[in-house]
């Protein structure tokens, strides 16, 4: 009974996931559905055997109510889709916001070191603020997810004596073999602070701010310069810091969840949002060192959103929209384009790392193409 129970569970998890499950694929044919190439009965299929909604501690923007909020959300448009439905998540949202936030202060207030779930996109805070900024832009729920993000970077004491950056976490990173004694803070878009830097940006570019957003915005940005390596091979950021080193020191994968595009189309974000032009050259020239270095190209070895072909394309395609000299940019587009052909074909059917994400980003690989849904906002790309 203890296993059937379990793989029920798990059953439940996957179909409520955009990551994995059911939601992302979702995604595919919701876009296909706004573009006349499928049917909104198919949405509706796929949505009504998701099954009762997690809604606790362990839901995000990823999976759950939150999940199935941003999914609707993206189905609904501009009209009254799903319009009853989405009322009744947006007050599940809102609720669950507010004890997140509670217990986030609270840990602050005590000085303790965060983690990925409390503040992250895929599990955290910034995952919901991304939802909000889309359903609830003026609500105080948002508002609230701004302000943490405020305190969220400032400094706190560390057990060395020395004081960390807030977004220090006390674990290891996640499912990368590598422990970190003492935690470490981490700069990637997925799981670091530059996901929380992107939520600012895009806020403020909404003309959304709180007291000391763009002071967050800039020890965020100032943190980045410190950690960052220029070499022949451009400009670059490691995945991680410790007390004691930086991981990796070498150029690596230039995916979109750790790699330079995910920071750089960050910080052309947060340019754009502090009216900064060279930090926005920076990154620009960044991103076309990388998409010029075959070495790192070449260790892209699939066509998935996270870590392959696929979130590369994405973000140069966001990346050329708002850069001074598009065509350097979609210029790359072909020649990504036959990497992506090239690569392995994901085994997995889903969003982040499977067939569903691939396929996505491909339909409108092509420059001037352009997606019927911000699909790609829940990769803080927009």
């Amino acid at each position: 009974m203890t296993t059937a129970r379990t793989a029920t569970k798990q059953d439940t998890a996957f179909r409520q996931s955009l990551s994995h499950g059911s939601l992302g694929l979702a995604l595919l044919d919701i876009e296909r559905a706004h573009q006349g190439t499928g049917s909104w009965q198919a949405v509706h299929h796929l949505l009504a055997a998701i099954g009762p909604l997690i809604g606790g501690d362990e839901a995000n923007l990823f999976l759950g109510a939150p999940a199935m909020a941003y999914v609707l959300h993206l189905a609904a448009a501009d009209t009254d889709r799903y319009a009853g439905a989405l009322h009744t998540l947006d007050q599940i949202v809102a609720t669950h916001t507010q004890r997140r936030l509670k217990a986030a202060h609270a840990r602050i207030d005590q000085g303790k070191p965060t983690s990925f779930a409390e503040y992250d996109l895929l599990r955290g805070l910034t995952g919901l603020g991304v939802l909000l900024l889309r359903r609830a832009p003026g609500g105080a729920e948002l508002k609230g997810i701004l302000k943490y993000l405020v305190r969220l970077t400032e400094p706190l004491p560390g057990p060395s004596g020395r004081t960390l950056p807030g977004w220090w976490v006390w674990h290891s990173p996640v499912n990368l073999g590598t422990p970190t004694p003492g935690g470490h803070a981490n700069a990637g878009l997925a799981h670091g602070v530059t996901g929380p830097l992107a939520l600012l940006s895009l806020a403020k570019l909404g003309g959304i701010t709180v007291p000391g957003h763009q002071d967050a915005m800039l020890r965020i940005c100032r943190w980045l310069d410190q950690i960052q390596h220029s070499d022949r091979h451009g400009t670059r950021w490691p995945r991680w810091v410790t007390e004691t080193t930086a991981v990796p020191a070498y150029p690596t994968t230039p995916s979109w969840c750790y790699g330079t595009p995910g920071l750089a189309r960050t910080q052309q974000l947060a340019a754009m949002a502090l009216d900064d032009p060279h930090r926005r050259r920076m990154a620009e020239r960044a991103l076309l060192y990388c998409l010029a270095d075959p070495l790192q190209l070449d260790q892209l070895t699939d066509r998935g959103l996270c870590h392959g072909i696929g979130g590369l394309l994405r973000v140069v395609q966001r990346v050329a929209q708002d850069a001074d000299e598009p065509r350097a940019f979609t210029d790359r587009l072909s020649q990504l384009s036959r990497r992506f052909l090239a690569a392995g074909s994901p085994t997995a059917t889903g969003f982040l790392e499977g067939a569903a994400g691939a396929m996505l980003t491909f339909q409108n690989a092509k420059a001037g193409s352009a997606p019927a849904s911000d699909w790609d906002a829940c990769l803080l790309l927009i």
